[in-house]
């Protein structure tokens, strides 16, 4: 298994807080808003989030093409933010990089944006570049373990993860179902990198003991995109905190076991929020030996659900508190899909 020698994260520049999303929504419609979104925007657990564009574009008639330029403007310049970062906290260079793997589920290019960035940043042409699609809000902890299994190969080498999500190119303020009110309520823009070593003589550094993952039969309709006529429509129709309850907690209960780990041997999880219901329901499975998830709370509540980042944001958090015991990670996604993942502390071993 490899070594996490860094993470880093990115946003976008423009701030928007929960209070800003109902002027502006209640601006677009020249009405007052239905009752029912005020409640889901109250309920969030979210204060302030972070968008790719000013809060105006979103209210524009919006392409394919207007979608796939602010991704590539917006969503590149975070990546080499992030990767840029997360290079000079592992004391790395360009150079040393052995592959690239690059999670995004809200936009993608040909050429990737890891294939472009080995000229726009200087590593080696033989590097290694993997785009993954379709991963969702589990995308860090399935990219992980892609990342891990690319580090331990060869002898041992050095992976950048990168995830990368802007979710805001998905709103539609012109519908108010459901799934449109949730997607308004909840998620935001953000990237993150992280670097992992297979290589020897990393033993300072926390390391990787396991993975594991879950897709359920008949769950395909509880999260996803939808190919619309201006870009991707959220499919978003079950109650996720109910399944947490019945199908998650069983699974992550059997990889504990698996792993020798009763919930007092853990530190603080990782934990991909979803919204304030997930994670109020995740207290629950982990209550009482784990008292709460406060860093998953509070990435939550200043950055909202970025998808697939949202974890590494968290996992940053935490490494930077230098936890004695093992992280447990945790991510729900498409599929339906569940991710975990053990880290261990350094030394460890």
């Amino acid at each position: 298994m490899s070594a996490l020698l860094s993470i880093a994260t990115a946003v976008p520049d423009h701030r928007i807080t929960q209070k800003e999303v109902l002027a502006v929504l209640a601006k677009a419609r020249g009405a007052a808003l239905p009752a029912r979104l005020k409640q889901i925007l109250g309920n969030s657990g979210i204060d302030q989030r972070y968008l790719a564009c000013e809060a105006d574009y979103y209210l524009e008639p919006r392409s394919w093409t207007s979608r796939a330029t602010i991704y590539d403007q917006v969503g590149t310049k975070l990546a080499h933010s992030a990767v840029g970062e997360a290079l000079d906290k592992a004391s790395l260079t360009p150079a040393d990089i052995d592959g690239i793997v690059l999670i995004s589920t809200t936009g993608t290019m040909t050429p990737s944006i890891p294939s472009r960035m080995i000229e726009a940043m200087g590593f080696d042409p033989s590097t290694q570049t993997i785009p993954v699609f379709g991963y969702g809000c589990a995308g860090s902890v399935l990219g992980l373990r892609l990342a891990n299994d690319l580090a331990a190969a060869n002898g041992g080498q050095n992976v950048v993860m990168i995830a990368l999500e802007l979710c805001s190119l998905s709103y539609d303020y012109s519908q108010f179902d459901k799934k449109n009110m949730i997607a308004t309520a909840l998620f935001a823009d953000g990237c993150a990198a992280a670097v992992l070593s297979g290589r020897v003589g990393q033993a300072r550094a926390p390391s990787f003991r396991a993975f594991e993952q879950k897709t359920w039969p008949d769950t395909r309709d509880m999260m996803g995109w939808e190919i619309g006529t201006t870009g991707f429509d959220l499919v978003l129709a079950r109650d996720i905190p109910a399944f947490v309850t019945k199908d998650f907690a069983p699974f992550c209960d059997a990889f504990l076991e698996k792993q020798g780990l009763a919930m007092s041997d853990l530190s603080e999880p990782a934990c991909h929020p979803g919204g304030g219901r997930v994670v109020e329901a995740l207290e629950d499975y982990f209550a009482p030996e784990i008292a709460g998830i406060p860093a998953t709370r509070e990435v939550l509540k200043q950055h909202g659900n970025m998808s697939s980042p949202t974890v590494l944001f968290v996992l940053e958090r935490l490494l930077q508190q230098t936890p004695d015991k093992p992280i447990l990670l945790t991510a729900l996604g498409p599929g339906f899909t569940a991710a975990l993942g053990v880290l261990d502390p350094a030394g460890a071993a």
